[in-house]
């Protein structure tokens, strides 16, 4: 295969990779700021479930922040097995802590007062997005060859992290 015509086809499918994690990314954006602004709300503020849905949100985010990085760097021509492996893992990551995520959305819209259901239903939708991008990404990367870890340890004492 021509080597130019090989790193053109493999920068190209970095980038749509890379831009499915920044619309992932983009989504969890507006979880988390419509759902941090409940706590400065005060009919919001001690919201059942959204404290719990943060400590899974926070990290969800921060493996989705690694993958676009990972993304990102071979966008730019870094071609180790590392940066791809670590971008793998991330992923499944931010997918387990997603499960938890979602789980704190259902609690919160089941306890929000009438006026803030809608708004909790939509963080539910912008959560939908950042699920079903990071899905594509991944199921883009599968195409790709790239094989990604089981969970590892699970969710039984709460530890997702592959890495």
């Amino acid at each position: 295969m021509n080597p130019y015509y090989y790193h053109y086809y493999r920068v190209n499918n970095w980038g749509s990779i890379l831009t499915l994690l920044r619309q992932s990314l983009f989504a969890e954006e507006m979880v988390c700021s419509m759902s941090s602004e409940l706590f400065h709300i005060p009919a919001t503020k001690d919201l059942e479930g959204n404290a719990e849905m943060h400590n899974h949100l926070v990290p969800a985010s921060y493996h989705r922040v690694t993958a676009a990085g990972c993304a990102q760097r071979l966008v730019n021509g870094e071609d180790r097995q590392t940066i791809i492996a670590t971008m793998a893992a991330c992923m499944v990551n931010a997918e387990n802590q997603d499960k938890k995520v979602r789980e704190g959305l259902k609690t919160m819209e089941e306890h929000a007062p009438p006026e803030y259901k809608t708004a909790i239903g939509l963080m539910i939708r912008w959560q939908d997005q950042a699920e079903n991008y990071l899905s594509q990404a991944k199921e883009s990367l599968r195409m790709m060859g790239v094989s990604f870890p089981s969970s590892g340890s699970g969710p039984e004492n709460g530890e997702y992290n592959l890495y």
